[in-house]
């Protein structure tokens, strides 16, 4: 009773509330109509290129910027409202476009279960054109309840012309892109599963149980139940497993009965997790059990330490790290012989560099997030202040290592640069923690692109639990030999051998330092283009995801690669598995179309991509095709196996036929 009551306190405030009639949007220039404006945010009508050339549908985008704290609805609303309706008579050479919703957000008005969007958010169109070739007009008008502590229906009639002439993209085919990406689909892009449906209890008593896998965390899972006409379900409890990876959601019954549900037919699964989406027509089976218990909130969070302490001490183990080891090897051999409490000291100087290291990153990230721009691991490699302050460092550590001169102030630093031979002071043990730190993370590495991809899609305080995390584990080492500083004195005794060695790890340094230069070359202009390593025969296409879209569409199987100058491990993958064997002779053959992001520099475009697959560092690598149009994020690491089952599966029909 107390629901229906507040049912029609909305639907009085819809009714009487102050309608809004806004004015016509003009036609536009360049693939976007004007702005319609009203006290509750604005709409216009974008379109993905600048003239139609000879398509025979066009991407458009019904793109909303709403107010703070006002919201519209999406095509299920829940307790209350009803989503956009559009009316395209009028239009000229379209037809009427096929909708596509992005995943929903769950809120709450006035105590009701609602679902839609705040902020911003275009809904993609796809739109047939009727006569290929020549110019078209679009002509919608759109009606819709925009709510805050009120609800406000809203109008706005939006014209875009579309001239004929070869297509261009336009400058709104990311905003297109990256909501595009949000539309939920088999789940196979994110590399989420359905594990089973369940229907349990009877009456106002039933609930529907969602069994869910994921190949990395699940964070904040929902769930959408559709047709909402005939029963309606509360929001669900989420239990997941330790390491995230699984979880369960129950959704009781809120109105109707799941029997009377299933009477209708299927029942279609929205499921939701931050950028993270699948949508699935399932028929429930007949489970048993009682509902869970309120789970525990912390488990997804204690078991995501775990793999952000594992990840931490493998990025020890990756190839960005190999020049820090300079500075390690030299730490370690200047302890020998020396006294077990200064042994201590020293490592656990080292090791509190590197958990502090990783701190002001987490700091860095959520301020950078906070300001609402995008962020990822490494990404402090963009930017050529730092280089050039790394490339300095190193290069004057490296001739202090060849005895080129003297550093003597400040004292800490110098004994950065000679290992700690010189001085042996705590605050240089403690540098040497944070620049290995620095130089290490244009790495990835297992287990650590899953920890930071579920830090940096939760808030401030899992960002920096997480990466203290990561900064213990790659501390491990260091904290090994302060617990037992006997592995350190057993090593050979600092002597006139160590000049050699002083060299070798010198000339390690100094060809860092070229490497780091030859990307600030490029990054300021001085190379003119990215360079990408060795060339090969494999003819990269420059990543856009309107000629993916097209490509895959056109039944073609895309490979894409994400990747970065300053990104070692990317250039491991090209060297060891891409640019070799059988993936490589697919890629130049013409079998599959390689696309290649390069993200070298700052690209907000790559940055969302990533953020599509739940991914905040690089490398990144999917695979695209008739069987994976939602394409297939690939590790880390690549395999030759797993790019070829990618590929294989991609092609669908295709693959079984060869």
């Amino acid at each position: 009773m107390e629901r229906l009551v507040l049912k029609i306190v909305v639907a009085v405030l819809v009714l009487f509330g102050a309608k809004a009639w806004a004015s016509e949007g003009g036609a536009g220039e360049g693939g976007a109509s004007d702005w319609v404006t009203n006290d509750t945010g604005k709409i216009r009508l974008i379109a993905a290129t600048t003239a139609l050339g000879d398509a025979r549908s066009v991407k458009l985008g019904l793109h909303f910027q709403l107010a703070p704290g006002w919201k519209i609805y999406w095509r299920t609303p829940g307790d209350a409202g009803y989503p956009p309706k559009m009316n395209w008579t009028g239009s000229v050479n379209l037809g009427p476009p096929n909708v596509s919703w992005p995943a929903p957000k769950r809120f709450q008005l006035a105590g009701l279960q609602n679902h839609g969007y705040t902020g911003e958010v275009v809904l993609p169109l796809d739109a047939p054109v009727t006569q290929p070739g020549q110019a078209a007009q679009a002509m919608v008008a759109v009606d819709y309840l925009a709510c805050a502590q009120i609800c406000v229906p809203q109008e706005a009639k939006l014209i875009l012309d579309l001239p004929a002439g070869p297509a261009q993209p336009s400058a709104f085919v990311h905003d297109i892109s990256r909501f595009t990406a949000l539309v939920p689909g088999d789940g196979a892009r994110h590399g989420v599963s359905v594990d089973k449906l369940e229907a349990v209890g009877s009456g106002d008593q039933s609930f529907l149980r969602l069994t869910i896998s994921a190949s990395e965390p699940l964070i904040h899972p929902d769930m959408f139940i559709e047709p909402a006409d005939v029963a309606s379900f509360e929001a669900p409890r989420v239990a997941l497993s330790k390491d995230g990876r699984r979880a369960t959601l129950e959704s009781p019954v809120v109105q109707g009965t799941v029997q009377r549900a299933l009477a209708e037919g299927p029942l279609t699964i929205t499921l939701a997790d931050g950028s993270r989406s699948l949508e699935a027509t399932l028929t429930p089976v007949i489970g048993t059990g009682a509902a869970m218990a309120e789970p525990a909130p912390t488990d997804a969070l204690a078991g995501m330490l775990l793999v952000a302490l594992l990840g931490g001490l493998i990025l020890n183990l990756m190839p960005c790290v190999l020049p820090v080891l300079s500075i390690k090897v030299l730490g370690a051999l200047s302890h020998g012989g020396a006294e077990r409490g200064h042994v201590r000291a020293a490592f656990l100087a080292s090791a509190t560099g590197i958990v502090a290291s990783f701190l002001a990153l987490a700091g860095a990230a959520v301020m950078v997030k906070s300001a609402g721009q995008a962020v990822g691991w490494g990404i402090q490699f963009q930017q050529p202040m730092f280089l050039a302050v790394m490339i300095t460092l190193l290069l004057l550590f490296a001739v202090n290592l060849w005895g080129w001169f003297e550093i003597r102030l400040p004292a800490a630093f110098m004994s950065v640069g000679s290992g700690g031979i010189a001085h042996h002071t705590l605050l240089g043990h403690f540098l040497s923690g944070a620049f290995a730190t620095l130089l290490a993370t244009p790495c990835s590495a297992p287990f650590l692109g899953t920890a930071v991809g579920f830090a940096l899609a939760r808030g401030p305080g899992e960002i920096m639990a997480i990466f203290a995390a990561l900064g213990m584990g790659m501390a491990l080492p260091y904290l090994a030999m302060a617990a037992w500083p006997d592995l350190a004195r057993r090593l050979p005794k600092p002597g006139a051998w160590m000049v050699t060695v002083r060299k070798i790890m010198a000339a390690a340094l100094a060809a860092t330092a070229l490497w780091l230069g030859s990307i600030l070359a490029t990054q300021t202009g001085l190379l003119g283009v990215a360079t990408q390593g060795t060339k090969t025969d494999i003819a990269w296409t420059a990543f856009d995801q309107t000629a993916l879209a097209q490509a895959v569409a056109g039944g073609t199987v895309v490979f894409v690669d994400v990747t970065a100058d300053w990104c070692i491990t990317c250039k491991v993958n090209k060297a060891a598995v891409v640019e070799r064997g059988e993936i490589a002779k697919r890629l130049t053959t013409g079998a599959v179309l390689p696309m290649r992001a390069d993200w070298t520099k700052p690209d907000d475009g790559i940055a969302r991509y990533l953020a599509s697959f739940n991914r905040y560092g690089i490398p990144f690598n999917a695979v695209y095709g008739p069987g994976a149009p939602d394409g297939i994020a690939l590790s880390e690491l690549l395999s030759e196996a797993e790019v070829l089952a990618a590929l294989d599966k991609a092609a669908g029909d295709k693959a079984a036929a060869r």
